[in-house]
C-alpha cells in the first residue's frame, strides 16, 4: 500500500515529533550533545569568517588609489606593506579554514558518538518491548518485518542524523549567519538573496513531499522482503520439501522490482529538484553580480564586498543545492522513525493491571470458573470451562486436535486473557498478579521445545535467572537427561546449534524438562511434550516427565489417551468444552468418549504391534 504523502511543512513536525518521543534517550547525553552543539556552533562563525580574508585581498588589488585603498582596510593590517598584507590574508584564511575543519570533525565525532548511543538504547528499548508484546500481536505481524525495524529501521535513523540532519542544521545555521551579515553589509543585496528564499520553498515544495511519500513506500516494501526472506529461512525445510523455491522467489523478484521502481521514482524527483535549486541558485547569482557591480562601479560597494557576497551565495545556498538529498534521505529516516514508535506504541493486550502484586508463593491450586475464549470473536474456542485441580494434582488434558486444550494452559500462562470467566490460583485472580512474578512460578515443556544457540548449561539455566551448577545437574539428572549431556563433546559447555539442531527430539525434550525443573515451579505445564517422538524416546521423555512432575500441580496436554491414563485425573475436551473429567478407571467405567478413543487406540497399538511381530 502507498504511504500517504505528508506535505513539507510538516516534515519538520514530524521530526520534533520524533525528538520528544525519544526524548529518554537523548536526555542522557548531557556531555557529548552540548560539545557537538559547541562545536556546530564554532563552525558556523569560522564558515562566516571564511571569505573576508578574500575581501581585503581584493580591496588591495583593485583599489586604484592608496587613500582609497586604506580606507577599505582595517586600521590592524599593515596597509603600507602589500607584501606583508598578502602574507597576513592568505595565512589567515588558512588558519580559519583550519579550524573549521577542526571544529567540524569534532562536533561530528562527538555526534556520531551521542547518537550511536542513543540509538543503541532505543534499539535495547525497542526489543524489549516487542519480547513482551503479546502473542495475538505476533500472530498479526510477520516476523522478518518486525526484524528490519530492530536492525535496518535504526541503523537508518542512526546514519541520517549524522550525515544529513547535522550537516543540514550546520548549512542552515551558517545561511542565516551570512544573510545577516549580507544585510549588515548591503542590505539592498541581502534582500535579493533573502528573496530567492520563500521561492525555493514554494518551488521546491511540492517534489520534496512527493519524495517524502516515496521513501516510505520504499522503506515498506523493503520490510515485506525482509519478511519474506526470513519466513523463507525459518521455514527452509518445508518450501524445500514442497518445492516452494520457485513460487517464493517470485514473489521476492516481484517485490523487488517495485522496490526498484520506488528508488528510481524516488532518483528521478531528487535530481529533478537539484536542477531546480542549481537554476534558482544561478539566477539569484547573476541578479546580485549584476547589481552589485553596478554598485562597485559607482563607488557604492568595494570590490572586496562584492567578492564577500559572491562567496557566501556559493558557501549560503549550498544547503539549498543539496536539500533535495538530504530530504531523500531524511524522509527515509522519518519513515524508519514512524515504523519505530509505531511499534513501541502498540500497547501489549497482556500488561500488568493497576494494581497488580508480585506473587506469593503458590501451593499450586488453580481453579476455572466459567472460561471462554476465542482468538477472534465470531470463533470462540473455549465455551464456559470451569474445574479445579487441587496443589500437587496432575491432571491430564486430554482430546481431538482443536478441541481447546493447548488454549487451557495459554490461558493458564496468561498468553491470552480470557473473554469471559476467570482463572484462580490459590483463590485468586491471576490477572491480579505481575505478569512476570505469575510465570516464574509455572514451569513449561512445549511439543516443540525449542533450544538456543548456547552451551547446554546455559539452555538449562534460562529456567532460572540465577541456577548454580548443582541445581542445573541437579535438574538434568531428574530430567533423564545428565547421562547423555555427560557424552557429548563438551559436556554441559557443549554448544547446542541454532533451535537446537545438533541434537535428537528426545534430547532436546529432556533438556527443556531440566529447564522447567531448574525452575522450582509449583506448577508444571506439558503441553504434548512427547508427540512426534519415537518409542524409545518417547519413554525416556515420559519418565522424564513423571520424575519432574513429583510434588508439582502437573497440567498435561496430550491426544494420547495411554499418556492421559497414567494423571490423577483427566479432563476430556471437544468443541471447546468439558465432555467429561475423572480419573482413568471412572471414565473406563462410564464407558464414554474417553473410553472409546482408548480403545481405539488399544486397537491401533495392538496391530502395529502384530505386524511388527510378522516382519520380525
Amino acid at each position: 500500500m502507498i504511504r500517504r504523502q505528508v506535505p513539507l511543512r510538516q516534515i519538520l513536525p514530524e521530526g520534533w515529533r520524533l525528538v520528544r518521543f525519544f526524548w529518554p534517550e537523548i536526555a542522557k547525553e548531557k556531555k557529548l550533545l552540548p560539545l557537538s552543539t559547541f562545536g556546530v556552533g564554532m563552525t558556523v562563525v569560522l564558515t562566516t569568517l571564511g571569505p573576508w580574508p578574500l575581501k581585503y585581498v581584493f580591496n588591495l588589488l583593485f583599489l586604484s588609489t592608496g587613500s582609497k585603498r586604506a580606507s577599505a582596510l582595517p586600521a590592524w593590517l599593515p596597509a603600507g606593506h602589500p607584501v606583508g598584507l598578502l602574507i597576513v590574508l592568505t595565512g589567515t584564511t588558512v588558519l580559519i579554514a583550519g579550524l573549521a575543519a577542526v571544529s567540524d570533525y569534532y562536533s561530528t565525532i562527538l555526534m556520531t558518538r551521542a547518537v550511536s548511543r542513543i540509538m543503541s538504547r532505543i534499539r535495547s528499548r525497542l526489543f524489549i518491548h516487542l519480547a513482551n508484546l503479546s502473542l495475538s500481536f505476533h500472530a498479526r505481524n510477520r516476523t522478518g518485518d518486525l526484524m528490519a525495524r530492530v536492525t535496518s529501521d535504526v541503523d537508518r535513523l542512526r546514519e541520517v542524523i549524522v550525515t544529513a540532519a547535522l550537516p543540514l542544521v550546520t548549512n542552515g545555521a551558517s545561511l542565516l549567519s551570512m544573510l545577516g551579515v549580507m544585510f549588515w553589509v548591503n542590505w539592498h543585496l541581502g534582500s535579493v538573496a533573502v528573496l530567492a528564499i520563500p521561492v525555493f520553498i514554494f518551488s521546491s515544495g511540492r517534489l520534496a513531499t512527493r519524495i517524502h511519500a516515496a521513501s516510505g513506500s520504499q522503506r515498506k516494501r523493503e520490510g515485506a522482503m525482509a519478511a519474506t526472506t526470513a519466513e523463507t529461512i525459518s521455514s527452509i525445510r518445508v518450501v524445500q520439501a514442497l518445492s516452494l523455491q520457485e513460487k517464493f522467489s517470485t514473489f521476492f523478484s516481484d517485490e523487488t522490482l517495485k522496490n526498484q521502481a520506488d528508488i528510481d521514482h524516488t532518483q528521478k524527483l531528487t535530481a529533478g529538484l537539484e536542477r531546480l535549486v542549481e537554476l534558482l541558485v544561478a539566477c539569484t547569482t547573476a541578479i546580485i553580480l549584476y547589481l552589485g557591480a553596478t554598485m562597485v562601479l559607482s563607488g557604492k560597494l568595494t570590490p572586496g564586498d562584492l567578492v564577500v557576497f559572491m562567496s557566501y551565495l556559493r558557501t549560503a545556498f549550498r544547503p539549498m543545492r543539496q536539500l533535495a538529498k538530504y530530504l531523500g534521505q531524511i524522509a527515509k529516516a522519518l519513515a524508519s522513525g514512524e515504523r519505530i514508535i509505531e511499534l513501541l506504541e502498540t500497547v501489549p493486550e497482556i500488561r500488568d493491571h493497576e494494581g497488580a502484586i508480585d506473587a506469593p508463593p503458590f501451593s499450586g491450586t488453580v481453579r476455572f470458573e466459567a472460561v471462554s475464549f476465542g482468538y477472534d470473536s465470531k470463533h470462540p474456542v473455549l465455551r464456559g470451562v470451569s474445574f479445579e485441580v487441587s496443589a500437587g494434582e496432575r491432571l491430564a488434558v486430554a482430546g481431538p486436535s482443536g478441541s481447546g486444550k493447548s488454549t487451557i494452559v495459554s490461558l493458564l500462562l496468561r498468553l491470552y486473557d480470557p473473554t469471559e470467566g476467570r482463572i484462580l490460583i490459590d483463590g485468586r485472580d491471576l490477572r491480579e498478579y505481575k505478569v512476570d512474578s505469575l510465570r516464574s512460578q509455572l514451569g513449561v515443556v512445549m511439543q516443540e521445545s525449542l533450544l538456543f544457540a548456547a552451551t547446554v548449561r546455559e539452555n538449562i539455566a534460562n529456567g532460572a535467572r540465577q541456577a548454580s551448577e548443582e541445581e542445573i545437574v541437579a535438574s538434568a539428572k531428574v530430567a533423564n537427561a545428565h547421562d547423555f549431556i555427560s557424552r557429548l563433546p563438551h559436556g554441559y559447555s557443549t554448544m547446542v546449534g541454532e533451535r537446537g539442531a545438533s541434537l535428537s527430539g528426545g534430547q532436546k525434550q529432556r533438556i527443556a524438562i531440566a529447564r522447567a525443573v531448574v525452575r522450582g515451579a509449583p506448577i508444571l505445564i506439558c503441553d504434548e511434550p512427547t508427540t512426534g517422538l519415537d518409542q524409545m524416546n518417547e519413554r525416556e521423555v515420559s519418565q522424564a516427565l513423571r520424575g519432574a512432575s513429583q510434588g508439582r500441580t502437573t497440567f498435561l496436554v496430550t491426544h494420547d489417551p495411554h499418556a492421559a491414563s497414567e494423571c490423577d485425573r483427566i479432563l476430556y475436551v471437544e468443541g471447546g468444552v468439558i465432555v467429561e473429567q475423572g480419573s482413568h478407571s471412572q471414565l473406563m467405567h462410564q464407558n464414554g468418549r474417553y473410553a472409546q478413543v482408548f480403545r481405539a487406540a488399544d486397537r491401533v497399538a495392538l496391530g502395529t504391534a502384530h505386524a511388527e511381530l510378522i516382519e520380525a
